[in-house]
């Protein structure tokens, strides 16, 4: 668990040095530049041993291992015929929006928000319909209930849930989830919950099937809390065995299989080895965050930050400089930072920027002598 080792990424085909030049410090896509647990390569490594790589099916203990996870972390009971696999979250989200709604049919989702929420419901042809968050009078983004209700109409047959909230950081309180979870069930609306964070939360997370198991399919996965994304797997869970039978002709007839023999490895490795890492994980990113809260304290006229209620990644508000999206984005560029532009998450994302804290805590302190050069 030495996370202050820094690991060269440069020529290692990293999707998150390759797009930036060497001397920025790319801070931007949602991998971590930390180490993945030894423990998992160990696993890897002794797979090898064998000489065959042929196909291969996802065992039942594979699943066990995230079900006794949860269990264990949430205190939520699942059942193994709730599982499938998927290579990943985009792809089960998808797979979703063929499956329980038609072209041009209404799909809710709540930006600012992951980008590929947004291109999965319009390239599908389906309307986009924003039911944004709104901030509280501390800055706390909130579900606006009465504008989501407002939008609900015979044609609105999926709410994307993103929980915890990407990229604001919110994990989403029982009482919050209850509300949207029941006005959703009163209209008959799939809710696809994205839950990709919630092993990286600061404060009780509470799993969206816990509430209710009637309309929610839950995608899990691993490549976030253990920096596995590389190894394409996560998970599908749908309680409901009518929404699952009707899933599954889709997800058939696209015939992904059962994934990379190596994924299954370091996904069972993963859940069957991180109860201790896990806790030292986000003790370590939470001291990053603090980094960054003390450069904010010391600026409270130009930026904004409130540390994520979960993940690694700091959504910061640089309204108060009076820059464009283009200055801003120039303005970082300039100082060597490598930042994914908040206009990106669409409505209620100009003028932030999101920062990825997942790095050893050396480069968090260059990254923050960078940032105050920026506004200063």
């Amino acid at each position: 668990m030495n996370f202050d080792k820094i690991i060269d990424r440069r020529d290692s085909n990293s999707e998150k040095y390759q797009l930036f030049d060497d001397d920025i410090l790319p801070m931007w896509v949602a991998d971590m530049d930390i180490a993945t647990p030894q423990f998992i390569l160990d696993d890897i490594k002794a797979r090898l041993n064998h000489p065959i790589l042929g196909y291969e099916m996802i065992s039942d203990k594979t699943y066990q291992a995230q079900i006794d996870w949860l269990k264990y972390r949430y205190d939520l009971d699942t059942k193994r015929e709730w599982f499938l696999y998927s290579p990943s979250i985009l792809i089960s989200i998808n797979i979703a929006i063929t499956t329980f709604s038609n072209i041009g049919d209404e799909i809710i989702a709540q930006p600012p928000i992951y980008p590929p929420f947004i291109s999965s419901i319009i390239n599908q042809n389906r309307v986009f319909i924003l039911n944004p968050l709104k901030k509280d009078i501390d800055g706390i983004y909130r579900f606006d209930i009465d504008d989501f209700k407002s939008k609900i109409t015979p044609k609105t047959k999926i709410f994307l849930l993103c929980s915890p909230h990407n990229p604001v950081g919110r994990v989403w309180s029982i009482d919050e989830l209850k509300e949207i979870i029941e006005i959703c069930n009163k209209h008959n609306i799939i809710i696809i919950s994205d839950e990709i964070h919630s092993d990286l939360s600061f404060i009780t997370y509470t799993p969206s099937i816990k509430i209710s198991q009637d309309n929610i399919i839950s995608l899990q996965g691993v490549g976030k809390t253990f920096n596995i994304s590389g190894m394409s797997i996560s998970t599908i869970m749908i309680p409901n065995r009518e929404l699952r039978e009707k899933f599954k002709i889709n997800y058939n007839n696209l015939h992904l299989g059962e994934g990379n023999i190596l994924s299954h490895i370091a996904f069972e490795s993963a859940y069957n080895n991180a109860y201790e890492y896990i806790e030292k994980l986000l003790e370590y990113i939470k001291s990053n965050f603090g980094l960054l809260e003390n450069l904010v304290n010391k600026y409270p006229n130009k930026i904004r930050f409130i540390p994520p209620q979960a993940s690694y990644l700091a959504w910061i508000d640089f309204n108060q400089l009076n820059l464009d999206d283009n200055q801003l984005h120039k303005l970082l560029k300039n100082r060597k930072l490598g930042l994914s532009q908040g206009v990106s998450f669409g409505d209620g994302g100009s003028g932030y920027m999101r920062m990825n804290c997942a790095v050893p805590k050396s480069v968090m302190i260059e990254a923050i002598k960078r940032l105050e050069k920026s506004i200063i």
